[in-house]
């Protein structure tokens, strides 16, 4: 149980804090575009409380966690303004890769206080339970910000890919193409459990998201490594 729990905390802990960055960021961006909406109504705090969605963010990861099936969450999307943006559809290009932007700054950011923490004679053997779990924590922050970053990076709606996409496409079929954001949900269930249970050839997670991220984690791990002075 202690295990399970202690399991539970560095996943929570480093998912609300990569979430609520990713969301914060959008809003940054936005309004450094020429749109105060996300300013104005006051979601440009650090404070999880006004970002997390009690089961987007909490009790749906947890439960996927316990699973064993893939880990997914969501906050409460930090509103922006298409129109009151300076250029709409290149600065909605840029706001919506601002969020995949700082899960992966984040990353990096985790492999140097990674690094920083492990000491290079004696390694995680060296460490007291409080460092050891802190330790873990980062490897999971690190994982975390590089997952949310690639899968948000996927080119459908709603994940920010989508509008990335919809800002290259031309207006009419950009328009078109934005109708999907109004089944959202219906997607993220589709894609990230009916069919990788029905199908599981076709697991998007495991075959396209994976590979990228298990890499990248790779090379994160490799920055910890030369700051630790491996």
């Amino acid at each position: 149980m202690n295990d399970t729990l202690i399991q539970a905390a560095a996943l929570i802990v480093p998912l609300v804090i990569a979430i609520v960055f990713h969301e914060v960021a959008h809003g940054w961006m936005a309004r450094a575009l020429g749109d105060p909406t996300a300013a104005e109504l006051g979601r440009l705090s650090l404070n999880p409380i006004r970002h997390v969605d009690p089961f987007g963010t909490v009790i749906l990861p947890g439960m996927l966690m316990l699973a064993g099936w893939p880990v997914f969450g969501w906050a409460k999307p930090v509103p922006v303004v298409k129109a009151r943006l300076r250029n709409p559809r290149r600065d909605m290009m840029i706001v919506a890769a601002a969020g995949p932007g700082s899960n992966l700054i984040m990353a990096a950011l985790a492999a140097v206080a990674l690094g920083l923490l492990i000491p290079p004679a004696t390694g995680m053997d060296g460490l007291s339970p409080l460092m050891a779990f802190v330790v873990l924590n980062l490897g999971m922050f690190i994982s975390i910000n590089v997952f949310l970053a690639l899968f948000n990076l996927l080119p459908i709606p709603p994940f920010d890919g989508g509008h990335i996409v919809e800002g290259l496409l031309p207006p009419a079929v950009a328009r078109r193409y934005a109708g999907l954001h109004s089944k959202a949900l219906l997607i993220m269930i589709l894609l990230l459990v009916v069919v990788p249970l029905a199908f599981p050839s076709l697991n998007v997670v495991r075959w396209v998201v994976g590979p990228p991220v298990e890499w990248l984690v790779g090379r994160y791990m490799e920055l910890a490594a030369l700051v630790a002075g491996a």
